[in-house]
């Protein structure tokens, strides 16, 4: 199961890639995980900067921070509950025993730790981050729980990606 992991940070990679940032708004899923009333997609070019996300950077950096520290307290701090469930059952599939363990593949440094592009609509938003592993960056989905943001584990680009290829899958 640890290869299936990769294999989806591979195919988000690889869906940024292909996709772009001009991907029209997301998708709202019914999956256990989904966020109800997520925002758009910020439908910019890659290379343009509408904002330098303000209100989610703290918690980006926290994220990195905790990375960068190995600290699995931390970590669990800055992720939803959601998506802690959802990493905890891959976890179990794979037999890893911490989240520390589990993000090992996300690689960030003090110098590529960016957040850019938020936009928030009410108890949710969506920015565009940049890590090592991830030097063009992608959009993930954040959202508000108890009074505190947090992130998550969806992308409006990978939910595009998904709902391409259902949509092209052949009849039979």
């Amino acid at each position: 199961m640890r290869t299936t992991a990769l294999a989806s940070l591979a195919i988000l990679f690889m869906s940024v890639i292909f996709t772009g940032c001009g991907s029209g708004p997301a998708s709202n899923t019914n999956s256990t995980n989904a966020v109800a009333d997520q925002p758009a997609t910020p439908n910019v070019a890659s290379d343009q900067t509408t904002n330098d996300a303000p209100t989610l950077t703290p918690l980006f950096k926290a994220y990195c921070d905790a990375k960068l520290k190995n600290d699995e307290a931390a970590l669990r701090k800055v992720f939803s509950q959601g998506t802690i469930k959802s990493f905890e059952e891959q976890m179990k599939a794979d037999r890893i025993k911490t989240l520390v363990k589990f993000l090992e593949d996300e690689k960030v440094s003090e110098s590529r730790c960016e957040v850019k592009n938020e936009k928030i609509t009410g108890e949710n938003a969506v920015a565009k981050i940049f890590i090592d592993s991830y030097p063009n960056g992608f959009d993930i989905y954040f959202e508000r729980e108890n009074g505190e943001w947090k992130m998550t584990n969806k992308s409006p680009t990978f939910e595009a990606m998904k709902q391409t290829n259902t949509n092209s899958s052949p009849a039979r």
